[in-house]
């Protein structure tokens, strides 16, 4: 059975929840429905129960009103200040997320920018950095961090093998600057001398490529269950059906046969971090 996540939203932290839960059983207290305490605060029923769920991260204008509202005892004004997201990981990925730490196989065919697992941080800072709606300060640095801590991976987990198919074009590209794409490079070619990893390019000038439908990723767990996983804006799509997770697992292995080597692989590297 596959499963859909849709929410773009970190995933609430435990200290989200209990502002909320505060929030709510002062508004209880003091006898005001959502919809009555919608007016005194300026927000929505269905904002003012996200924030108490947990799902939404106050603003100061919310914490300020309530206070007056709910009988400015400064409880509220101190609770925010303690407010903390669950850094990095968007709903709909975390458990994919989960399934990854178990694997004891991971592949990863992209054609738009660098895997999560093998970005340096200036590229990751950098596709960060081009988000539209920007990004604030403080997502910026938990989406980094969260993606950062993620290629531990790579490192805690010798005996899961990794592997990586680019299409040639994204290394080619200078997201970030000149600067950032040496790092990127460099960061690449670092973890490609791993046992455990594979990286392969497709190079443009292929003549067959089977990942034309988009990107991919696919692992196997102990139990020899496959996943599969596709990403686009702003979702994300879980496949556990066996059928189709071994049509995706069979496509991804004509694409690795279709790509370089991974010893011509690191040679194109190479010789695309030498012409910068």
């Amino acid at each position: 059975m596959a499963g859909d996540w849709e929410h773009d939203e970190p995933e609430s932290s435990d200290s989200l929840k209990t502002f909320g839960a505060f929030v709510q059983g002062l508004r209880e207290h003091a006898g005001f429905t959502r919809e009555e305490f919608g007016p005194l605060v300026r927000f929505s029923k269905h904002t003012i129960e996200s924030i108490e769920l947990g799902r939404r991260m106050p603003d100061k204008d919310f914490v300020e009103r309530a206070e007056l509202a709910l009988g400015s005892t400064g409880a509220l004004r101190r609770a925010f200040g303690h407010l903390t997201r669950q850094p990095g990981l968007a709903a709909w990925f975390r458990k994919w997320a989960r399934l990854e730490q178990e694997a004891v196989s991971l592949g990863n065919y992209e054609c738009r920018l660098v895997p999560g697992l093998l970005q340096s941080e200036g590229y990751a800072r950098a596709a960060f950095g081009n988000s539209v709606p920007p990004l604030s300060d403080e997502q910026l640095e938990a989406q980094a961090a969260a993606r950062m801590g993620r290629q531990q991976l790579l490192l805690e987990r010798p005996n899961t093998a990794f592997s990586f198919v680019l299409d040639e074009h994204i290394v080619q590209r200078r997201l970030g600057g000149t600067e950032v794409t040496r790092g990127l490079l460099d960061h690449i070619l670092t973890y490609a001398q791993l046992r455990n990893v594979s990286v392969q390019i497709m190079p443009t000038d292929s003549e067959h490529h089977a990942g034309l439908d988009g990107p991919l990723a696919l692992l196997e767990t102990p139990e020899s269950r496959r996943f599969a996983y596709s990403e686009g804006q702003k979702s994300g799509r879980l496949i556990a059906d066996p059928k189709e997770a071994a049509v995706l697992h069979q496509r991804y292995a004509t694409l690795r046969s279709q790509a370089l080597s991974p010893l011509n692989s690191m040679g194109l590297l190479e010789r695309i971090r030498g012409a910068l």
